[in-house]
């Protein structure tokens, strides 16, 4: 199936490892330009985008962090300089939410730690949907897929915020959809499950892994490429009528 990707600009954010770097690289391998994000790791974001062709100006790496609002335009704006506009953006940058330690109570957390976490996931997204939708309204085509959690449909204890940060995408894109969608401009958000990203197989005991997958009908976890496929579809020309939904990539959970 042809994705009609060739030589359309891709801003894939939070793109240095895991699931952001395996879209990152579904899109490279459907010829689109790809410009990948990273907050912190600059020298995987760079590795990668050499990966998938900075030296052919295919691919770029810039630093992006959703606590500093100066590099979230800065972003947008060297992709706008380099390459015209952004095409699709994959909106998958995430501020991680400490879980309650146990025994903590919900009510007793201040609220300066939840009201600037909430700030930093939310804030940052929309304002990079606001940069690119323009270009996308004036060529009349445009694809925004924002990634979300299965905290926010499942929830999970002590992820409260996290769930709060992930379940107003949903709301957002719904709504959106109804001001983009006679432009030409689809949004949609892809909700992963547990997935087998390095942070999870690093930091996540053996035993919740077999448990979760013990839950899901597929028998498995998702895969960063699982993930990556659902994302590339719907962030595409293949995409043709879909907009405003809410695509869980669980296994069947």
């Amino acid at each position: 199936m042809d994705m009609g990707l060739k030589g359309r600009t891709v801003l894939v954010t939070g793109a240095s490892s895991g699931i952001g770097a395996a879209i990152a690289r579904a899109y490279a391998a459907e010829g689109a330009r790809v410009a990948l994000t990273y907050r912190s790791d600059g020298e995987a974001g760079e590795r990668l985008a050499r990966e998938l062709g900075a030296d052919q100006d295919s691919a770029m790496a810039l630093r992006y962090s959703l606590a500093e609002p100066d590099t979230v335009e800065s972003a947008v704006a060297e992709v706008t300089r380099r390459w015209g506009g952004v095409d699709v953006l994959v909106a998958n940058a995430v501020r991680w939410a400490p879980r309650r330690a146990p025994g903590e109570q919900f009510e007793n957390i201040p609220a300066g730690e939840w009201t600037a976490f909430l700030d930093d996931n939310l804030a940052p997204t929309l304002r990079t949907v606001q940069l690119v939708v323009a270009g996308m309204r004036e060529r009349s085509w445009g694809r925004i897929v924002l990634i979300s959690s299965h905290v926010a449909l499942d929830g999970h204890p002590g992820q409260e915020f996290y769930g709060a940060a992930k379940s107003a995408l949903h709301g957002f894109a719904r709504s959106l959809a109804w001001d983009l969608g006679p432009n030409g401009v689809l949004i949609n958000v892809v909700c992963p499950g547990l997935t087998a990203t390095e942070r999870v197989l690093d930091g996540l005991p053996a035993e919740v892994r077999e448990r979760e997958t013990r839950l899901t009908p597929t028998g498995r976890l998702s895969s960063p490429e699982d993930i990556a496929g659902a994302v590339l579809s719907l962030g595409s020309a293949a995409n043709g009528n879909t907009t405003g939904q809410i695509v869980t990539v669980a296994g069947g959970r």
